[in-house]
């Protein structure tokens, strides 16, 4: 296949054009002699002897010829050139996926080659969100990316599927929070029955032109995409109004993204707790392990009435499975170390992708590959949005949010807080910072401190003097209003001798070692020393611990990627 779509002749493989960056040791994909170079060129060298490679085009080089064994290796059929060598993939790390969406943002990382990039950015459709989503992609803070599946049939073999003349409504949904630091990540899917309200949405039209859709209350959650002409900024703006989640990003995919990415893996792992034989979706399993692929595939993740209740809720928990599954598939060096099978998993995700025009660029859509790679699969939580029977019908057909648990689950996100115990790289202190936590505590009647605000939004300073005072008992406490300066990370000063009431604080705050800082005092009204405690841009609340220590609801349904289980 020609990836830059200009003629070239069919059997050009380009899992066969993998040369060697000596600036960077690893293997990039190069498509032609007449190619522009990968966006990371190595040396120019003056001839084939100045490198001791061989040069067989402009812009093109191989590695050199290795010394040949005893038995010479057979040539791979149909191969004009022997593949590179296998090596440990740094990707062996978490790779995350959800359905087809995810795909591409992973598969970028390691297809490598700028022409073939742009190539696989043409095939990606995108759509204008306009401020549902943000502008950009920031690599160095946490992000939010709605997962999108849609029921409309497209493609062949596509018609048990869906409804029929559907719009595409949105029917599998998963909001993935990647956490500021890559140390973890959550996928909170949201049930396509939950009872929402839709609010007035701005939708960009075929000809450039704006159009406010109307919004609507009390009705299904998957109504935000498809119904009235409603985008993917209309579900994004859907689920902010639920959740009080901005998402920054979404991608959507249809059917066929499950049945070509899961035939291009060869096959996902999937186990179920009894055989399976549904003549609705068609779907027959037996009762254990099996690799599912293909129309199979998809019948696996969209059957309702082979698990559980044969409910939308049972369907998502099967979904997870299979999604957890898919992940250690793609992480696998099976898969990593193979150019073929790449190439093959861009081609078929790109292909059934939408995003918003924020991240269809190349550039972009790497930079989210590289920062998804860093997350550790098994500090990468699946959980649903906890729920209850809508108490308005009889018939129970739907859900709500439930108040006493989803409001807290969702308050984690937007602050950033794993589901997770996760490992604290940058936290790590050295002794001596650590040892300023132990020791002598003073009680909290005894502590004398000072709040500022340096960079946390107004008023957090008196909201965290009122915890202090009437629910922390710190009670010589008092609201010294703005910092010098704006800092990033809350800091408590405190002079030597107020070491146990620095303890005593940190403990009730949630400070790291590193947050402590042995200075000065300063006097306050009264002529008595006060330690000083400034919030920094970190602050996540009044009685909100800073170390994240935050004790989570009981959920029903909760798993981590790394985790293998049986649909049931």
């Amino acid at each position: 296949m020609d990836a830059q779509g200009r003629g070239r002749a069919d059997d050009v493989d380009p899992a066969d054009q993998w040369v060697l960056n000596p600036r960077t040791g690893e293997y990039e994909l190069r498509l032609s002699p007449s190619a522009p170079e990968s966006s990371v060129p190595g040396p120019r060298t003056a001839g084939p002897r100045a490198s001791g490679r061989r040069t067989t085009a402009p812009g093109r080089e191989v590695p050199p010829q290795r010394r040949r064994r005893a038995e010479p290796e057979a040539p791979v059929p149909g191969r004009r050139g022997r593949r590179p060598e296998k090596k440990k993939s740094r990707g062996k790390r978490a790779l995350l996926w959800t359905g087809g969406s995810m795909a591409f943002v992973v598969l970028v990382a390691g297809v490598g080659g700028y022409v073939y990039l742009k190539h696989l950015e043409g095939n990606v459709s995108t759509t204008d969100v306009g401020t549902a989503g943000s502008s950009s992609f920031k690599k160095d803070e946490a992000f939010n990316i709605l997962i999108i599946g849609t029921d409309k049939r497209t493609g062949e073999g596509n018609e048990g599927y869906g409804d029929k003349g559907s719009a595409g409504h949105a029917d599998t949904n998963i909001l993935l929070h990647v956490a500021e630091d890559r140390s973890n990540a959550t996928a909170l899917s949201i049930p396509r029955d939950l009872i929402v309200d839709i609010p007035d949405c701005e939708t960009t039209q075929e000809d450039g032109t704006k159009k406010v859709i109307p919004g609507t209350s009390g009705v299904r959650f998957n109504q935000s995409l498809g119904d009235f002409g409603r985008d993917a900024g209309c579900t994004m703006r859907t689920v902010a109004e639920t959740t009080g989640i901005k998402p920054d990003h979404f991608m959507m995919a249809d059917f066929n993204a499950v049945k070509t990415l899961t035939t291009a893996v060869d096959g996902v792992d999937v186990c179920v707790e009894k055989a399976v034989d549904d003549p609705k979706s068609h779907l027959q399993l037996p009762a254990g392990e099996s690799t599912v692929e293909g129309e199979q595939a998809l019948a696996f993740v969209r059957t309702r009435h082979a698990f559980g209740n044969e409910g939308d809720l049972d369907r998502i928990k099967v979904q997870q499975q299979f999604l957890g599954s898919l992940m250690r598939k793609m992480s696998s060096s099976d898969t990593l170390t193979s150019p073929t099978k790449l190439v093959k998993l861009a081609e078929a995700a790109t292909k059934a992708l939408t995003v918003d025009k924020a991240i269809g660029k190349v550039g972009t859509l790497k930079d989210i590959a590289l920062e998804l790679k860093k997350v550790p699969t098994k500090n990468i939580t699946f959980t649903t949005v906890p729920v209850l029977d809508n108490p308005a019908e009889k018939v129970k057909a739907t859900v709500v949010v439930n108040e006493a648990k989803g409001p807290q689950v969702f308050d984690m996100i937007k602050n950033d807080i794993s589901f997770t115990e996760v490992e604290q790289k940058k936290k790590k202190e050295k002794a001596a910072v650590a040892a300023r936590l132990k020791g002598e505590k003073s009680e909290p009647g005894e502590v004398r401190v000072r709040v500022m605000n340096g960079g946390a939004p107004a008023g957090s300073a008196q909201q965290e003097l009122a915890y202090l005072q009437t629910q922390a008992g710190v009670s010589k406490s008092e609201n010294a209003g703005n910092a010098p300066a704006e800092v990033a990370k809350t800091t408590l000063e405190y002079a030597p001798d107020q070491a146990d009431q620095a303890r005593a604080l940190a403990e009730i705050l949630g400070l790291s070692g590193a947050a402590m800082k042995p200075g000065e005092s300063v006097t306050n009204a009264q002529g008595l020393p006060t330690m000083t405690l400034t919030l920094g841009k970190d602050f996540k609340g009044a009685g909100v611990k800073l170390d994240g220590s935050v004790k989570k609801p009981d959920l029903d349904t909760e798993s981590t990627a790394d985790q293998k289980l049986c649909a049931s």
